[in-house]
Order: C-alpha cells, then sequence, then structure tokens
C-alpha cells in the first residue's frame, strides 16, 4: 500500500480531517445571517414531534446542520456511508453532537433501512441524503420512502443556499457555503407514505420528494441571484444532450 493511503486511512489523519469539517461547519453557522421557511404542517412536526426523516441533496449538506436545530441533537441520526470519506464525515457529524448510521444504497443499504427504523421507533429523527453517496445529482433514491412506508413517519423536504459560495465541479455541484454569508433554509410539505402503498404510488411519492426538492433548492439559490443548478439528465434526457 502506497505511503499516502495509508495516511488518508489512518485514525490520526481522519480525526485530524473531521476536526478541521466540522469547525468550518461551526464558523459558517454561527457568522451566517440565517432566515428560515416552512409551513405551519411542517413547523409542528420540527417543534412538537421531531420524529422525522429529514431529506437534502448531497450537495447541500453542510448548511443542513443549521436547519436542525428544532429539538436535542443527539436524537438525529444521518445516514453515512460506509467508505473512507464516508467515516471522515461522520466523524465530523459526531464532534457537533449529532449521531450516524452507517449504510447507503449501494452498501448495507437493508441493514441500514432496519437500523434507520429501529431509531424512528425509538422517537429519534434520521437524515437523509437521497441522491447520495455518488448519485445521480439530485436524482431521489428510494430509501427515504421505504422508511417513511415502514414507520409511518413523514418526509420533510429541506435545502439551503447562502450568499456567497464555492461551487465545485464534482458530481454532484458540492456546495460550499463561506463564511460571513447571507443565508436561507427552506422546508417543504411533509410527504406522508401509507404503509400499504403499491409500487406505482411509491414511485409517485419519490417524485413528489425530488421533485420539492429540486424546486426548494432553485428557489433558494435564485434568492441570492445564484442559477439554479439543474438535476443530472437521465433516460431520454441524456440521451437528447449527446
Amino acid at each position: 500500500m502506497k505511503l499516502s493511503k495509508r495516511v488518508l486511512r489512518s485514525a490520526l489523519f481522519q480525526n485530524f480531517a473531521a476536526r478541521l469539517i466540522s469547525s468550518y461547519i461551526t464558523l459558517v453557522r454561527s457568522t451566517t445571517r440565517w432566515q428560515e421557511s416552512m409551513s405551519e404542517e411542517t413547523r409542528h412536526y420540527l417543534e412538537h414531534e421531531s420524529n422525522i426523516i429529514g431529506c437534502f441533496w448531497h450537495a447541500r449538506m453542510i448548511m443542513m446542520f443549521h436547519a436542525w436545530k428544532h429539538s436535542d441533537r443527539s436524537r438525529f441520526h444521518m445516514l453515512i456511508s460506509a467508505h473512507r470519506d464516508g467515516r471522515v464525515i461522520a466523524k465530523s457529524i459526531e464532534n457537533l453532537g449529532f449521531k450516524t448510521v452507517e449504510g447507503s444504497s449501494r452498501r448495507g443499504g437493508a441493514s441500514a433501512l432496519v437500523t434507520l427504523k429501529r431509531t424512528l421507533d425509538k422517537g429519534g429523527a434520521i437524515g437523509v441524503t437521497p441522491d447520495g453517496p455518488k448519485g445521480p445529482r439530485m436524482r431521489a433514491k428510494n430509501g427515504a420512502i421505504k422508511a417513511a412506508q415502514m414507520t409511518g413517519r413523514p418526509i420533510l423536504p429541506v435545502t439551503g443556499s447562502v450568499s456567497n459560495r464555492k461551487l465545485f465541479n464534482s458530481w454532484d455541484r458540492f456546495f460550499l457555503p463561506l463564511p460571513f454569508s447571507r443565508g436561507t433554509i427552506l422546508w417543504g410539505t411533509p410527504i406522508l407514505v401509507e404503509r400499504d402503498a403499491s409500487k406505482e404510488k411509491l414511485e409517485l411519492y419519490r417524485q413528489q420528494l425530488e421533485q420539492q426538492l429540486n424546486e426548494l433548492t432553485a428557489e433558494a439559490d435564485l434568492t441570492f441571484g445564484h442559477s439554479p443548478i439543474h438535476p443530472e439528465p437521465t433516460g431520454k434526457q441524456a440521451n437528447a444532450r449527446t
């Protein structure tokens, strides 16, 4: 194994990287002038129950730690991929007082879904990036919908944007908020999935989640004059662009 790979995999490096990330998130959160918008129904779930499935795009992850301020952080569990980068992110999240659940749609997805159900059944809340960990960008997978079906808990779409940012040319167009900005957090309307929903109905819920997140994200970016980021083309859309 090359020296660089050994260093990247070492606990010392991962702890150092996690500390840097969590410190940066704290800096952004504390120096940004935030505003927040949500419906009364969404506010009820956040302030009185807090036993929800929060969904946000992978690229907007950093800003979401400001969104979850309505309840005890230790009740919030973030679904994190099991690969090396996921472990660093998990340590960063834990430094901020949140908990994590390991798994993804690509690796450990079934076991992660069972763990998420147990967390929700015990009154906790979970956070899911439905396009993570590898995309396609801003296209929702089925994990959050299945968790909602199994538990009867609501899905709450949420996103954010800031006036000063760094946009990366990564698969998800990662959105890095810069300190001393103006920021907005936008919550969508709750999505309640029936336990006996058919396969066709589950697909409609998945589309609803994807549409809400994309519309909210475009609205948040336009608030600060940013051009909206478009979802990765799929199927016929992708073929039409080639």
